[in-house]
Order: C-alpha cells, then sequence, then structure tokens
C-alpha cells in the first residue's frame, strides 16, 4: 500500500489536515513532515511499538538515540533538569530554528538530543500530537536528507503511513548538533550554526534587571547600563516584568527623566519575566525583596545569581528596609527623577564589575 500523500501551503497549513497527522501519530503510526532544514519522520517516542518500526524503517542501529521535536521553548524543562546559563543563552538566541541540543535527560546516565523547527507545519504537528515526538530525517541511514517530500518517498513510501507535502525545505541540510553536557559546547555535527557562532553566543555575559511591569525602574536600570556598556559585544543587557501581561511601551515619565540623561527609551516594549529568560541571565538584578521571591518561585536553581539592585548602592544603610527600589508608576515626576538617582548609584558599580 502507497503512503498518503497530503499536501499543505507551509505558511497556512490546514488544521484540519494536521490534526488528522497528529491523531495518526498517537495511534502509533509514522508521519514524514517538513522543517526548515529537511524532511523528517515523526513517531511517538513514548510508544516502543512506534519507535521499533522507526528504526526498522530509517535501517538505524539499536545504540543510535532519536532527537525529540519540541513546539515551545520552555518545554526543554519537561527533559531535562539543567539550568546552565549557557544552554539558555543557546536556545534563546538559536531558537526556533536548526539548532539540536544534546542534554542530560531527567533519566539518570542519559542524554537526550532536543530542537524546536522553525517551521508552521512542524511546530504545528508537534503541538497537535499531545506526545513526544521523535523526528529523524526522512531517510534510510547513511543516504543524503531529504529536501522534499518526493525525494523521502523515493525509498519511504509504502513504510510509512502519511507524508505531508509542504515544499522544498528552505536550509536543505540537517540541523547543526551541539553537545551542551560538557563544560564548554561541542558541535558534533555541522550545520548552519557553527562552532564560532556557539562560542559567541555563550560567551556573552547576560544581565538580566526586574521590576514588576517593565515599564518604569527596571527600563531606568536595563537603559541606563546600556549606555554605560555601549559598543562592548560581550555583555547583552535586558528587563522583564513579574506582572507583564500585554505588550506596552514605557511608562512617559520613565521615557522623560530617561531623556533627560540623553538615553532614547520610545523603543522599549514590555516583556514579562519567564523560565527560559531567568535561567539564560549570569546575574538576575531585581528591584525588591518581593521580586526577588517570585523570582526563586519560578526558578529556585537561580538563587545565588539574584541580587537586588541597591545591594549594589554605596548609601546603603544597615537596615533590610532600605533595600527595596520604591515603585513610581503613578506618581509625580519628582519621584520618578528620585528613583533615577538611587538607579544610577548602583548601575555605576555594577558598571565597574563587568
Amino acid at each position: 500500500m502507497n503512503t498518503e500523500i497530503i499536501k499543505l501551503d507551509c505558511q497556512y497549513p490546514d488544521l484540519k489536515q494536521i490534526i488528522y497527522c497528529a491523531k495518526v501519530i498517537r495511534k502509533g503510526g509514522l508521519v514524514i513532515f517538513p522543517t526548515e532544514t529537511v524532511y523528517g519522520i515523526a513517531a511517538d517516542f513514548a510508544n516502543a511499538e512506534a519507535i521499533k518500526r522507526l528504526r526498522q524503517v530509517k535501517k538505524r542501529a539499536e545504540d543510535k538515540p532519536f532527537s525529540i521535536l519540541i513546539s515551545q521553548m520552555g518545554l526543554i524543562s519537561n527533559y531535562t533538569s539543567t539550568t546552565d546559563p549557557k544552554l539558555y543563552k543557546l536556545i534563546y538566541a538559536c531558537w526556533p530554528g536548526p539548532l539540536t541540543v544534546v542534554v542530560p535527560s531527567k533519566e539518570e546516565g542519559m542524554t537526550i538530543g532536543v530542537r524546536m523547527p522553525d517551521h508552521p507545519i512542524a511546530l504545528k504537528l508537534v503541538q497537535e500530537s499531545q506526545c513526544t515526538i521523535a523526528a529523524p530525517s526522512a531517510n534510510i541511514e547513511g543516504k543524503a536528507p531529504p529536501s522534499t517530500c518526493e525525494e523521502a518517498l523515493r525509498d519511504l513510501d509504502g513504510l510509512v503511513d502519511v507524508a505531508i507535502d509542504g515544499g522544498t525545505a528552505r536550509i536543505g541540510t540537517g540541523s547543526s548538533v551541539i553537545d551542551m553536557t560538557q563544560k564548554n559546547p561541542v558541535v558534533l555535527r555541522g550545520g548552519v550554526i557553527t562552532q564560532e557562532d556557539v562560542n559567541r553566543i555563550i560567551s556573552k555575559k547576560a544581565i538580566l534587571f526586574i521590576c514588576t511591569g517593565n515599564s518604569c525602574r527596571s527600563v531606568m536600570a536595563e537603559y541606563l547600563l546600556k549606555s554605560k556598556v555601549k559598543g562592548r559585544d560581550d555583555i547583552e543587557v535586558m528587563s522583564a516584568g513579574t506582572g507583564v501581561f500585554i505588550q506596552s511601551a514605557a511608562s512617559s515619565e520613565t521615557i522623560a527623566v530617561l531623556a533627560e540623561e540623553g538615553i532614547d527609551a520610545t523603543d522599549h516594549v514590555a516583556q514579562p519575566m519567564n523560565t527560559i529568560l531567568l535561567k539564560k541571565a549570569d546575574l538576575i538584578i531585581v528591584m525588591t525583596r518581593k521580586h526577588r521571591d517570585q523570582v526563586l518561585e519560578r526558578v529556585p536553581e537561580v538563587e545565588k545569581r539574584v541580587y537586588l539592585l541597591k545591594e549594589f548602592a554605596n548609601t546603603v544603610s544597615n537596615g533590610a528596609e532600605n533595600l527595596d527600589i520604591i515603585d513610581p508608576i503613578g506618581k509625580p515626576r519628582e519621584l520618578y527623577k528620585v528613583c533615577l538617582r538611587e538607579i544610577k548609584e548602583a548601575i555605576r558599580k555594577i558598571q565597574e564589575l563587568v
């Protein structure tokens, strides 16, 4: 019996057809599908019979593992417990995209390859499958991975249940595979992302400022430090908020007081604090003790990287009550200026340290 072929628009795929293919996978079937790199074969990673069949179709040795695909960056925490900033810097920079990271698995002594593809069909198929997807390239072991559905079916027609034809893969070569289990990440398989790219990304010191709405205090801190380290490509400065639910600009008062310093923050867009940002940051600087508690509630493992901003200020007296930066939102501009002065003092110290 020939493989069923389903043609889909790669930018606007028919959701009903993808749901149909996802059901095939959940029932133990094999589905060829496109990614931005090459075509792959999807199977339910937790279904032993499906994986056995996938190995037979691929003619792959028993000791060679399959990588998996995820549809959201944060889902990597389902498969590894590592909080190494180098991993999160790399996936933040390269996902979705042609990068597979080999990380320590939650199964003791094991490793697992994980990728988030940059292709609408692939992402939607993974999401709708509602299971962990094993996804090697759609070729017999030893042969070149296919860039089109037609190429994939030359050897696999009749061996898989369904093939999604989404046109020609944009890149045409497999993803770069990076071993993240060592102290220094190493490229195991070359691709678009090179060892030089990896080294450049992981060597940047990432500094993250946290407040509530990411519209005033953390914005002041971010843009002040950026102005101090301008021209340095070894530092990345970011900010986020614990209570951000919509993308919004910095407050008008924040923009105004920064403008008086010669700093333009009109393009700032608030972003919510999330697990990936916290794990990629080498230094997490919060405005209040409550923010620190919220950070540690989300990712307890980053405790040694979290500091109150005022801990870097010289004028702080011994009482813990003095360590919070007051929230100026909704207050007169004069309070914004007071807030900015406190933040500037701490930023000078941080600049010296980085």
